[in-house]
């Protein structure tokens, strides 16, 4: 469905799976759905299979990862491998992803997650757009997408934290930061800061944030007493510019 990203396909996967349910295992995506996922969506479920206790997400190489490399590295990519046709797998589940919403993980687990329209009125102080899993400057785009021509809730700091110093250099070159600071977000440099409330974005008792980053445990993003939201960055963006939890469809 429009706006579902890759970030809400791994949050229903984790929902499903259970926080310990592929410990020690892998977890590779396939199908239809995965077939035409961007590598954008793809990193940032790879990048969260861990939050489902696994020791790696895998995916097929195909012509959408080849290509990748070859833009990336300039060169030609080595043949990709993938499992054998009669691999035994421990568990094998399947998903009707044009039934799936945008979702949102509530705390304190990445596996709390429901889809957005059923959290109503969640008042936010904080959104956070970047972080290793999902500050690629194609999640930068849809951010902007939905902040263009709005402004961040008087109540809300916003937070947009490019993935690398060349994301950053990309967003500012396709006028993304215009979009961010014209809308009333704070843009930082490459950093894990508020993910682990280290800095930039530390939440204070009672404060609550949603986030495009990968865990919402108990005092991860700051006070024991704060809450972390986890969401896409359209979701997070459409959040910063109502002051609560909403689904994109209600701002664009």
């Amino acid at each position: 469905k429009e706006w579902v990203t890759g970030k809400d396909l791994i949050l229903y996967t984790i929902a499903d799976v259970g926080v310990d349910g592929a410990n020690y295992k892998s977890l590779e995506f396939r199908g239809e759905t995965i077939a035409h996922l961007s590598m954008a969506g793809r990193f940032t479920m790879a990048n969260m299979a861990i939050e489902a206790g696994a020791k790696n997400g895998i995916f097929k190489a195909d012509d959408i990862t080849l290509n990748y490399v070859r833009e990336v590295t300039g060169r030609r990519p080595a043949p990709g491998y993938e499992s054998d046709k009669d691999a035994v797998y421990g568990e094998t589940r399947e998903y009707d992803c044009s039934l799936i919403e945008p979702q949102v993980a509530l705390p304190s687990l990445p596996s709390n997650s429901k889809p957005v329209r059923e959290v109503r009125d969640v008042k936010i102080d904080q959104a956070v757009i970047g972080s290793c899993t999902n500050g690629r400057v194609e999640d930068l785009r849809l951010a902007a997408r939905v902040l263009k021509g709005h402004k961040v809730h008087p109540e809300v700091r916003l937070l947009i934290i490019p993935a690398t110093q060349k994301i950053y250099l990309q967003a500012i070159k396709e006028g993304l930061v215009e979009v961010f600071l014209q809308a009333g977000g704070v843009i930082t440099t490459p950093t894990c800061g508020p993910c682990l409330g280290g800095h930039t974005g530390v939440l204070a008792e009672g404060e609550r944030a949603i986030a495009t980053t990968n865990r919402n445990f108990v005092g991860r993003m700051g006070h024991p007493q704060s809450e972390v939201y986890l969401s896409n960055p359209a979701v997070a963006a459409a959040s910063s510019i109502a002051g609560k939890i909403t689904h994109p469809a209600e701002i664009c």
